[in-house]
């Protein structure tokens, strides 16, 4: 109920995330108060959505094998947005819009003069039509995302169905929260996951984030990289599956230690290498990285929690 009850208020605050007010002294408050809104909202929903996997099955290997199967349909989820999304606004980033400001053909005078030719051949109404289109394709955009969020919920709320938890202490008395906080924070193989867990998202949306401006901007590839973007997410939806297969072979620290320190050397090779046929080599292995950032922490994460509360109905019995 909790996914359900916020899902409407991250549809409107993402659509408004993409609308540009009528103002324009506070739009930045604008801006910085939906994407807030929208970030907490989202916390809102993912907190219960990562969760609801305990809560499947109480077989290890079952809600291992659902863990990967819910982040492959999430990198392809991922994925498909990115595309929608992205063919829908390219009209706004096509470079042919360039020939908006039109320059001049006259005959070419003095510095000055040739400067003051091309600033007076800029066509107010084309540029301001331009504007009124691009704001128009990421309305559209935000509108379909957010229509396809409302179906996936309806799908989730509709078709899982939970299961009691085996493991949850036998007692008619429920747990405060600050005793259970207390108890989570004493577990110290989990607060070690957690804090891996952080640093590792910290330095996958660092990397993706300096991604976007290396790309755009000291390369030269900024046409290129819708395509670069996508290549990456499908290489880490295809991958998933084996980094399903190579945990259940060799263990989830050994899958977990080399598949995210995977992405390191390709990073440092597109910086020495800057070329579009290396920005393709490393969007595909950085795309096995973020899978198993994506999937092994979340299957560790589930292992921690039921040892810990394997062990906490040990003492509860003992006592």
């Amino acid at each position: 109920m909790q996914m359900v009850g916020c899902t409407p208020f991250v549809v409107v605050s993402y659509f408004y995330l993409w609308y540009v007010p009528p103002f324009h002294s506070w739009k930045f408050m604008w801006y910085l108060g939906f994407y807030c809104l929208y970030q907490t909202m989202i916390t809102c929903f993912h907190v219960p959505y990562s969760a609801l996997t305990m809560f499947l099955s109480t077989d290890q290997k079952e809600r291992d094998s659902a863990t990967a199967y819910r982040m492959t349909m999430e990198v392809f989820g991922t994925l498909i947005g990115a595309a929608i999304q992205g063919q829908i606004v390219a009209s706004a980033h096509a470079s042919k819009h360039c020939r908006l400001y039109n320059v001049s053909t006259e005959a070419p005078g003095n510095g000055s003069e040739d400067s003051h030719n091309l600033h007076s051949t800029i066509n107010p109404a084309l540029t301001q039509e331009f504007l009124s289109h691009a704001k128009e394709v990421y309305m559209i955009a935000a509108g379909v995302i957010g229509v396809v969020f409302l179906l996936c919920t309806a799908v989730l709320f509709l078709g899982v169905k939970e299961k009691d938890d085996p493991y949850a202490l036998k007692t008619d008395k429920p747990i405060q929260f600050l005793k259970g906080f207390k108890l989570v924070m004493q577990h110290r193989p989990y607060i070690q996951l957690t804090a891996a867990f952080l640093f590792i998202s910290v330095a996958i949306q660092l990397v993706q984030s300096n991604f976007v401006l290396f790309c755009t901007y000291a390369v030269d590839l900024r046409d290129h990289f819708q395509n670069i973007v996508l290549t990456l997410l499908m290489s880490a939806a295809i991958s998933i599956p084996l980094w399903q297969w190579f945990l259940q072979r060799f263990g989830k620290k050994t899958a977990a230690y080399c598949g995210i320190s995977w992405i390191i050397p390709f990073t440092v090779m597109l910086v020495c290498f800057p070329n579009l046929i290396v920005a393709y080599v490393v969007a595909v292995s950085s795309g096995l990285s973020v899978a198993a950032s994506l999937l092994l922490p979340w299957d560790t994460q589930d292992t921690a929690i039921q040892e810990h509360k394997n062990h906490g109905n040990q003492n509860s019995n003992n006592t």
